[in-house]
């Protein structure tokens, strides 16, 4: 069989092979240099369905199979396919795909009433499906103030009247709410008008972030524009020793690979069954929950037994209480989610692929002020850092078996004839992740374990995390907690230092007074330190003729399969005009002179300053007159209507601020060219009707012409930094600093080139300056429903127009 099989495949075999190398991979000061092996991966087939349900029930929402697709798909793919509208026959989404995405759940929380103002915008009265939404209220819940409770009477009363699942404030924090509800359903996609809906993951649930405008869409029209990102694999080799945790593992992660190798991927969490069977669920969610910081869109882990142990008892005890959760959590949905489990095709394409060997993963510790320096814990512990504050809080590490943890730190100490009590002058603060874990947790005795210690509680709810209520960091204090971000200033004073740890760690670091560990880890033997690397990790072996003979048939086969698509593809698009569709009110062509902002990372506080964002009613003047002075004071005086801004890359990436768009539009720029964007950036881009394309081509040409002209404001070994009015909101990650030494580059400057764009053609063409060189670059086509949102100037006035009419 086999020998048939090569003989017909044997012309094929030659162009798919190719040598495995051993490389190594360079370490920060957390690890030792290690040998890996870097490989890639290839693709497979799919199971896939279309998306939104009218019935919420989770066994009808796996119960709606569609065709499945030849070529394959990674799992988040497949997904997503369940998950789009419209789509032609047989169409396979892809990464880079723009889709019309239609999630299984929404949910919005403090922003709630935002968004609806921005749903009524559109002209919209009710909702599409409120099966859909989910409201919860988590963000400012100690804020008693007449205009908070005032919007909060808002959001329950539109809540209410829409028919829309509520949760208010004292309930739980919202992300675990979608999960312990059971909203975020395995195969499904939920999105959040938050970054933190990558948590969902840890349960096989796509979660996502959109932004206020992308809610207000899914309420109004069931489902939004969306593009599909990258997806990076993460392989998980070993199994994490005792006293590690699933906080150690994203936080040596986001230590390791903190060179933005996953920025604005999708992420899927891969490993052996018994590799995977030692991250319990609710380290999976913590994983998953960081992957944000990590800079990802998405972090999933798979749809496999250890999650079928854990939804049977979320199902029994649902029936045993009969609670409105039977709704969603019920054995006959489980029977359909695992008769067809879904899981990605063995030869799926990812953009890239990491490894991390869990067994090497010792407790470590984030910061100070950053999530992208990780240090043992066992460092750190010697250095004798003084703790002034200590938090066990948020969605991250905040539920029973977090609570539970933190207090062995203490009975363990009981147990050793020592004071269990904070340390003198230390403050630790515990909230629970929401009302059912902190009942669990008093249940248990974990609870009164933590308030005989002296922790001061606090309601479940978002809180100090993000900067809210009691407890915040003041100037030259030093806090160490269980939550997910410890950016400058986040938790209080910007003259603060905060570190992150595991719920043991911070509790730990309490009873001591120093930043410490419990003392319960074992340290591997032969312990080198942490590894991890690009690749699956799996080191070279032997492998046998037949495993290699099968492994080539398997690859030809592959490519078989792809062949014959890109043919019938080819021919389907041969038989229609090569150009690009243009629909009624967009542009065939646009162009205009370059003004060139020669910076990569430029924030959207440095397009649109946050002193003015949330001040009401500034006009379009104002908006145009600030436009990028936090980057460049000069950027006003040298723009005018009509020029083209390019810029280097992650243009935009910051906090979720739509104004960052509006401006750049106040100030009469159509087009914005880019290295790169910022995912949240161009997405409110296109909401607001602001175009935007992508040529790292064309900033490499600006760079090797003007990089070596000096500005004629700079002064001599005058380094430029980031304007230090760059305080970011309460849900977006922190500035990277321009690249851009002054001596060296002026930061903007009117350049004399010309770009045209061809939008028919999916080309630009760029002369210059002056009798300079001409050059075209292909550009990536824009799909039409992108177009109909851009010519129907942004997403609200296209949705006003359809309710309207």
């Amino acid at each position: 069989m086999a020998a048939s099989r090569v003989a017909r495949l044997r012309p094929l075999l030659a162009g798919i092979t190719r040598p495995i190398r051993l490389t190594t991979t360079p370490r920060s000061r957390l690890l030792p240099r290690t040998q890996y092996i870097s490989s890639t991966a290839k693709s497979a087939r799919p199971d896939v369905f279309h998306s939104q349900l009218d019935d919420p029930a989770a066994a009808s929402l796996l119960g709606s199979y569609k065709e499945t697709p030849k070529a394959p798909q990674t799992l988040t793919e497949k997904i997503f396919q369940r998950h789009a509208l419209d789509l032609a026959p047989g169409k396979v989404v892809r990464s880079g795909d723009f889709i019309t995405l239609s999630p299984h759940r929404c949910m919005t929380h403090d922003n709630s009433w935002p968004v609806a103002l921005k749903f009524m915008e559109m002209g919209a009265t009710s909702l599409n499906n409120p099966n859909q939404i989910v409201m919860t209220l988590d963000h400012d819940v100690q804020n008693k103030s007449e205009t908070n409770l005032k919007k909060y009477s808002q959001i329950e009363a539109f809540a209410k009247k829409q028919g829309v699942d509520f949760y208010p404030a004292g309930h739980g924090i919202g992300h675990q709410i979608m999960v312990e509800e059971g909203y975020a359903w395995p195969g499904s996609v939920a999105v959040a008008s938050d970054s933190h809906s990558n948590m969902y993951g840890g349960v096989g649930c796509l979660g996502t972030p959109v932004v206020r405008t992308g809610a207000a869409d899914i309420w109004a029209t069931g489902a939004t524009w969306f593009k599909i990102p990258p997806i990076a694999k993460v392989t998980f080799t070993g199994q994490l020793p005792k006293g590690a945790t699933g906080k150690d593992v994203i936080v040596a992660l986001c230590g390791i690979f903190n060179n933005d190798e996953v920025l604005n991927h999708a992420i899927e969490f891969v490993g052996a069954e018994d590799t995977m069977r030692s991250l319990p669920i609710d380290d999976r969610l913590t994983i998953a929950n960081m992957t944000t910081e990590w800079g990802a869109l998405s972090g999933l882990f798979p749809i496999d037994s250890l999650l079928q142990g854990y939804l049977r008892f979320r199902a029994t005890e649902a029936a045993m209480y009969k609670g409105d959760t039977q709704k969603r959590f019920s054995h006959k949905a489980l029977d359909a989610l695992f008769a067809d489990k879904l899981e990605a095709d063995p030869n799926a394409r990812y953009t890239k692929s990491l490894f991390l060997d869990l067994s090497t993963v010792a407790p470590v510790v984030s910061g100070p002020n950053s999530v992208k320096v990780a240090t043992p814990v066992a460092e750190l512990e010697a250095e004798k850092i003084k703790v002034d504050k200590a938090y066990l809080v948020s969605c991250t590490n905040s539920r029973a078996s977090d609570i539970a943890l933190a207090a062995k730190v203490f009975k363990d100490a009981a147990a050793r004839g020592e004071e269990a009590k904070v340390a003198p002058g230390v403050k630790l603060y515990i909230a629970a992740a929401s009302a059912a874990e902190q009942e669990q947790a008093e249940g248990e005795g974990d609870w009164q374990v933590l308030l005989d210690a002296g922790a001061e509680p606090l309601p479940s709810g978002c809180g100090p995390c993000i900067g809210l209520g009691t407890g915040l960091l003041e100037a030259g204090e030093v806090g160490i907690s269980a939550s997910n971000r410890n950016f400058k200033g986040r938790m209080g004073s910007k003259d603060a230092k905060a570190y992150l740890g595991s719920p043991e760690v911070v509790a730990a670091s309490a009873l001591k007074g120093i930043i410490a560990a419990p003392g319960w880890y074992e340290t591997p033997t032969m312990y080198e330190g942490i590894s991890a690397g690009e690749g699956d990790g799996i080191r070279r072996r032997v492998v046998g003729i037949e495993e290699a003979l099968e492994k080539l048939i398997g690859q030809a086969e592959t490519l078989v399969t792809e062949s014959e698509a890109a043919l019938s593809g080819s021919e389907q698009t041969s038989s229609a005009s090569s150009a690009a569709e243009i629909v009624q009110g967009f542009p065939e062509k646009l162009e205009g002179e370059i003004i060139f902002c020669d910076a990569d990372n430029i924030n959207t506080d440095g397009i649109y300053p946050g002193k003015y964002t949330y001040q009401d009613n500034v006009s379009v003047e104002k908006m145009a007159e600030v436009c990028m002075e936090n980057y460049d004071g000069a950027f006003n005086t040298l723009a005018k209507p009509g020029d083209i801004l390019v810029s280097g890359f992650n243009f935009g990436t910051g906090s979720s601020r739509e104004q960052a768009a509006t401006a750049i539009l106040a100030k009469k720029i159509p087009l914005v060219v880019a290295g790169s964007f910022g995912n949240i950036f161009a997405t409110n881009s296109i909401n607001n009707a602001l175009m935007g394309l992508e040529s790292p081509k064309l900033v490499q040409r600006l760079r090797e012409t003007f990089s070596s002209q000096t500005s004629g404001t700079a002064q001599k070994n005058e380094a430029i930094k980031e304007p230090e009015a760059n305080e970011q909101s309460l849900d977006s990650p922190p500035p990277a600093g321009p690249n851009v030494p002054a001596q060296e580059k002026q930061l903007t400057r009117r350049t004399g080139w010309k770009l045209t764009w061809d939008v028919r053609k999916s080309t630009i063409e760029v002369t210059e300056g002056g009798g300079g060189e001409r050059w075209t670059e292909p550009v990536p086509e824009i799909p039409p429903n992108v177009q109909k949102i851009i010519a129907g100037g942004g997403l609200v006035k296209s949705r006003q127009a359809q309710f309207s009419g």
